[in-house]
């Protein structure tokens, strides 16, 4: 047998190697000062992107992987730096982001005495991983390292830690490669699809008269979009889409009818409580979706396709449950599949459409009384100007929802967004993380002046690795979403959303990042053409009615009959 005495930390980079990682996100401390010391020799071969905040490093991982389907990789050290990033990791698990994070830790020998940076990491991330591991020997860390990949991108991803203490990374292992047999992890058995169930799928299908199929990110997660597609056209069936389904499926395919949910469109909403058969693929019946549990779709027949079986039955009763990873159920639906277009399902959702484009969407886009610029008319800026192939990383709020609606999306991986736990801070270093895993692509961050706040520092980070990233901040001057929810259920009472903000420009400026400013509707579209063809970090300030609406919405607890538009 070959003998490769090697440090703990020099291991850990071998087995990313190994992994096929090439690009992690972190942020250096003294008990993970080993692992950088190795890091320093491996310059050529991992991209290390230094972050100015752990929880950027977290966040920019999520984005990475969103983007390129790969497993993102982010770093931190003991104590503070560990918990910073947890936030990061519920977001993740929560989003069903495949992440391995990798911490340090006091020596084995100093734990449980309240050493200097020492803190429970392993306590304080069991309820938001789905597995994490302290190693205590050098010898461990090949095949955690490769357990770790294995359990964070198999069945439902999401992340993982790894906690790394000091002694791990200075002991001296004799490290092997991948091929031999200190990797041969023991594969959890496949997901057996039951044919019975599919069989009864395809006939529910075939005859109903009011189908539509929701896909959520799990269609994204397994590769499934042209197969939805298919089994879509095999039986004319519309497709919806939950707020992290999208970019599943092309927005401009004519069978897509819109999102679902508390600020989805109108037609989709009508759609679920008219259905007759709900086709759910890869999603989770969110409370966003569903408004009120006892009133959602409430005469169809629902068939719950998911790698999960925890999410059979958790908030809404389905009729069918097909467990089985999204891409395989539903190439094994589409031979079976066959149904005539339904002129009179077919007339309801255009109908529902035109209530929308006549009370909404046509009056806030070709509004021309006004000056001022609404949010729907910067994002709609944007979607016209980009074609629709830009990769859109959003903040969380109002903006969030503005970009859902009037974004279009042709390409997949093009919806980033923290959708589950909500993420304020989440969007400028999950754009960062998303345009270094998709370098070809244009990525535009559009953020909140609230949320940008959050995370504002990674201007820094994109100063220092050159970044060509594009960011948009629609300015109200309030925390937008708490406002709009102070107006239309507190009385108006607007208790400490309203923002005394900086100048964005100088602090762009400070940055070494090309600003601009604009707060003139005829002036927009020009602002947005210059951001795009700009070679380079450009952040452009949008300047936002202050108290603007998104509408349609489903007040929190309400039926989706009563939507408010």
């Amino acid at each position: 047998m070959d003998i490769n005495y090697i440090k703990g930390s020099e291991a850990v980079l071998k087995s990313l190697i190994e992994e096929g990682v090439d690009t992690i996100f972190g942020y250096p401390g003294g008990t993970i000062m080993p692992l950088y010391d190795d890091l320093f020799n491996y310059k050529d071969k991992i991209n290390h992107i230094l972050v100015r905040h752990e929880q950027g490093a977290v966040h920019a991982a999520q984005g990475y992987s969103r983007v390129s389907g790969k497993v993102g990789v982010c770093i931190a050290t003991a104590g503070p730096g560990a918990t910073n990033i947890v936030t990061g990791i519920a977001d993740a698990l929560m989003d069903s982001t495949p992440l391995v994070c990798i911490t340090a830790q006091v020596s084995a020998d100093k734990l449980g005495t309240n050493f200097f940076q020492e803190a429970d990491t392993i306590s304080i991330t069991v309820p938001v991983t789905k597995w994490s591991y302290q190693i205590t020997s050098a010898d461990e860390v090949a095949m955690i390292i490769a357990k770790a990949f294995y359990i964070a991108r198999n069945g439902r991803p999401g992340p993982v830690l790894i906690s790394l203490t000091k002694n791990s990374q200075i002991e001296l292992t004799n490290y092997r490669s991948r091929g031999d047999s200190i990797f041969n992890i023991p594969c959890l058995r496949r997901v057996q699809i039951s044919q019975s169930k599919i069989n009864e799928a395809i006939e529910l299908i075939n005859s109903s008269r009011k189908p539509m199929i929701i896909v959520g990110q799990g269609v994204t997660l397994s590769e499934a979009g042209d197969e939805v597609i298919e089994l879509a056209e095999r039986g004319n069936i519309p497709i919806v889409s939950t707020l992290m389904g999208l970019s599943a499926v092309p927005n401009n395919h004519p069978l897509f009818a819109g999102n679902v949910g508390m600020h989805g469109n109108l037609a989709p909403n009508m759609m679920t409580q008219r259905s007759d058969l709900i086709v759910a693929i890869g999603m989770r019946f969110s409370d966003r979706v569903t408004g009120d549990t006892s009133k959602y779709a409430p005469i169809a027949k629902i068939i719950h396709i998911d790698i999960d079986k925890a999410e059979f039955n958790k908030t809404i009763k389905s009729y069918l449950q097909i467990q089985g990873d999204a891409k395989e159920v539903v190439k094994l639906l589409i031979p079976g599949v066959k149904r005539s277009f339904d002129v009179e399902w077919d007339s309801f959702i255009k109908e529902w459409w035109k209530k929308e484009r006549e009370s909404i969407i046509d009056k806030l886009l070709s509004d021309s009384l006004s000056e001022t610029i609404s949010m729907a008319q910067a994002v709609d800026s944007i979607a016209r100007i980009g074609k629709g192939s830009v990769v859109i990383v959003t903040d969380v709020g109002q903006h969030q929802m503005f970009c859902a609606r009037y974004s279009k999306f042709n390409s997949g991986r093009s919806m980033i967004t923290s959708g589950g736990l909500g993420t304020m801070g989440f969007g400028l270093p999950a754009a960062i993380g998303a345009k270094l895993g998709a370098p070809n692509r244009e990525v535009v961050a559009i953020l909140g002046d609230g949320g940008f706040q959050m995370t504002i520092q990674e201007l820094g980070t994109i100063m220092q690795s050159n970044i060509d990233l594009k960011v948009v901040i629609l300015n109200n001057s309030f925390l937008g979403m708490v406002r709009q929810w102070q107006e239309l259920f507190f009385k108006g009472r607007y208790s400490f959303t309203e923002m005394n903000n900086p100048n964005f420009l100088q602090i762009s400026n400070a940055y070494s990042i090309v600003s601009k400013r604009v707060d003139l509707r005829k002036e927009l579209d020009g602002a947005v053409k210059e951001m795009l063809d700009f070679r380079g970090a450009y952040l452009l300030e949008i300047v936002v009615r202050n108290e603007e609406n998104v509408f349609p919405m489903v007040p929190s607890g309400s039926s989706l009959n009563e939507i408010l538009y």
